[in-house]
């Protein structure tokens, strides 16, 4: 049996976000999940992905920014941003509190959501790791303005999930900043990927490309303890 979506508001401040928290029996983790700039928390690719984490034994809590919610288009600016993450991991740490084996809670999220999680745990947001979907390390083309200052002073496990033709990535330089890192760094490379994880020539929908890059993120979940 799937493991049934919850609806869930969350407050932040005196604005509210919803979310769907969905928890397996015995889940080995929570992971919380935040959408990219360009599409909110029910994107089919969210789905997919929190939905075969599901099965693979992993609780999950996905949630829109402020601006999704209110039916903007353009991102929240970083404090905001922050604070939603905040708001958000408080409420995935206190499902898990309500039971005695829920596991460690991650923060995780695809292109933006991925940088202000990281953003958020650089300014001392407790986690117990961080995945990045696609992380947008530089604008297309414009390699040059890099956003990995905050990366090196977090500490803990992170996991950067990338396609191997991200534009908002090139491999040398995100393979240098891994290095920088160090040991507390892991980058998994998606073979043919772009920043949404399609593979040229390979046509498949948006729910079975999220479903596929969950079980890398499961995996490195569990190897983590």
């Amino acid at each position: 049996m799937p493991a049934p979506d919850s609806p869930v508001t969350i407050s932040v401040g005196d604005v509210q976000v919803s979310g769907v928290y969905a928890r397996p029996d015995n889940p080995s983790a929570t992971l919380v999940l935040a959408h990219g700039a360009g599409a909110g928390m029910e994107h089919p690719f969210m789905v997919g992905f929190t939905n075969a984490l599901n099965d693979d034994g992993v609780a999950t809590l996905r949630f829109n920014f402020p601006y999704r919610e209110a039916g903007r288009k353009f991102p929240d600016r970083p404090p905001l941003a922050i604070a939603t993450w905040r708001a958000a991991m408080q409420e995935a740490v206190a499902r898990a509190a309500a039971h005695s084996d829920s596991g460690p809670v991650w923060a995780a999220g695809k292109s933006f959501g991925g940088r202000m999680a990281s953003m958020a745990v650089a300014a001392g947001m407790p986690a117990a790791g961080l995945v990045y979907l696609g992380y947008p390390l530089h604008p297309p083309g414009k390699p040059e303005k890099l956003r990995d200052e905050h990366l090196y002073g977090i500490t803990l496990p992170m996991l950067f999930m990338q396609g191997t033709r991200d534009t908002f990535a090139t491999p040398d330089l995100l393979e240098g900043v891994v290095a920088r890192i160090g040991p507390t760094a892991t980058l998994h490379w998606y073979d043919g990927g772009d920043h949404s994880f399609a593979v040229a020539g390979r046509k498949r929908a948006a729910d079975e490309i999220g479903a596929s890059v969950a079980a890398p993120v499961a995996a490195f979940l569990r190897s983590q303890g």
